[in-house]
């Protein structure tokens, strides 16, 4: 087991987060590429996260809100709010393009969240787009002596999420009380780690603290407790048996499908998200 920490990004418009994935230390957990910490940022206007259209290839997003809401929008005519222990599921495949926007909510004065990439397996990596919401009540929920545990997507401790995954994994929700004690045996093929969002974790000896993950090593028995509660993320899954190139947007086991991704934005050959035209410039380099 290793702990890793998280690095600021600013994301333009005005948006910072927390980055845990990738680092030098873990490229991956399982098929989980990347992982992002946003927020918590006060609504004041509804514009606290404007993230323009933008492209994805090879992969499939995961929006998951602790506070606030945000519309999503994309090019396969999807427009749906998400709300706190909801889940926005989009599989990229061979393309889509995207919107996401906070939205003023008398229920909410703050936006924070967890937004993750996971690869799609590299015979999977060019099906056709797609988009999943799952409502809190349709996300399976385990629990235990002080924690709860909300399945967003995958397999874990003989329950399933109906979110549709292309390959062996698990993500979801944790939420502990003071004076958990956890221990979950994990197959002898799979990752796993644990990001720390709110509060704090002992693993093994070791205090993980808000912006810091435990990576688990292959196999290894998760264990844990938490003296003041926690909130965190729970993922990992069946490492996928090839190496991932990711440049800006885009995850491919293949360089040059990555450079005719680059081209076909550059090029405004990606489909478009109907009634917008604001979208993000393709990086330099």
């Amino acid at each position: 087991m290793k702990i890793i920490s998280s690095i600021l990004k600013d994301l333009g418009d005005n948006f910072r987060v927390r980055r845990i994935l990738p680092s030098f230390e873990a490229r991956h957990v399982g098929p989980f590429v990347f992982v992002d910490h946003m927020g918590p940022v006060p609504i004041l206007s509804g514009k606290e996260l404007v993230v323009r259209a933008h492209p994805h290839i090879g992969l499939a997003t995961i929006t998951y809100l602790y506070d606030g809401v945000i519309l999503h929008r994309d090019s396969i005519g999807t427009e749906m709010p998400i709300r706190p222990f909801e889940i926005n599921w989009m599989t990229a495949g061979s393309g889509i393009v995207h919107s996401e926007r906070s939205q003023l909510d008398p229920n909410f004065s703050f936006l924070e969240g967890i937004q993750t990439w996971v690869a799609l397996p590299k015979e999977s990596e060019e099906v056709d787009p797609e988009f999943f919401h799952l409502d809190r009540g349709q996300i399976p929920v385990l629990s235990g002596d002080l924690w709860e545990f909300r399945l967003a997507a995958g397999e874990f401790l003989g329950e399933r999420s109906p979110v549709k995954v292309y390959s062996t994994l698990f993500y979801g929700d944790l939420e502990a009380k003071s004076g958990a004690k956890v221990e979950w045996k994990i197959p002898s093929d799979q990752e796993s780690a644990l990001y720390v969002a709110r509060g704090s974790l002992d693993v093994q000896g070791n205090q993980v603290e808000v912006g810091q993950m435990a990576v688990f090593d292959l196999g290894e028995t998760i264990s844990f407790s938490s003296k003041e509660g926690v909130r965190a993320i729970l993922l990992g899954g069946v490492p996928l048996p090839e190496s991932r190139h990711l440049w800006w947007n885009f995850v491919s086991t293949s360089q040059e499908r990555i450079e005719r991704a680059k081209l076909d934005w550059k090029e405004e050959r990606f489909p478009v998200v109907p009634g917008e035209v604001e979208r993000i410039p393709l990086p330099p380099g």
